[in-house]
Order: C-alpha cells, then structure tokens, then sequence
C-alpha cells in the first residue's frame, strides 16, 4: 500500500514540474539610448530585461526612410550588447561591455543583441 502510495505521489509531482512553463531567457537590467522625437526634441527610450539572444530593432528608430538613428546608448544589463547600425541587426556593429558599457552620440544604432 505505500508504496503505490509513495509512486502516486512521485508521478503527481513529475507531471506538476513537467507542466510548470519554464521562464524565458533574459538580460536582466535595461538598456538606454537616445533618439530624436517627432518634433525634433531629444527623447531617451529603455529596454527594460530585453530577451537574450534575440535581434530587438529599435522600435523608435526602425525604418531608416523616416527617422534618424538612436545614438548615445548605455548597457546597464548583465549581458554584452551588440549594437547594430542597421534595423534586424544588419549593417555596422559595436559591443557594449554589461554593467555600465556605454558609447557617445557619434555611435548611430538601429537594433541590438543581448548575449
């Protein structure tokens, strides 16, 4: 009798972790850059634990036909930021370093990875 008992009991607790939803991966921190508003002013945008791994196109910044590149970007994540002058991580790229790596208004981006 137990040891049914104790076998239900283990197959309840496997199907209980096998059905928990596992946890996206993520740079944990946020990402900071500057671009130009719709009325010229200057604006500051954050990526707040952007997903690791996959290509963000900035959405401010994403179609080179009518805005400018976001510039002055700060990597305050615990990941190494690849940043990419062109939208869909095409074109020119630069690594910011985790934890503080940051880049003046001469660096032009459109989209960036987390590692």
């Amino acid at each position: 009798m137990r040891l049914r008992t104790t076998v239900a009991a283990a197959l309840g607790a496997l199907a209980l972790v096998v059905t928990l939803p596992s946890s996206a991966s993520a740079s944990v921190g946020v990402f900071a850059y500057r671009y130009t508003g719709l009325d010229g002013t200057p604006q500051i945008a954050e990526l707040v634990d952007p997903p690791s791994g996959e290509c963000v196109t900035l959405p401010e910044v994403a179609d080179p036909n009518s805005s400018n590149p976001a510039d002055s970007p700060w990597n305050f994540t615990a990941s190494t930021a690849t940043v990419f002058t062109g939208p869909d991580c095409d074109g020119d790229d630069f690594s910011l370093r985790p934890f503080g790596g940051h880049a003046s208004e001469r660096l032009k981006l459109r989209s960036v990875v987390f590692s």
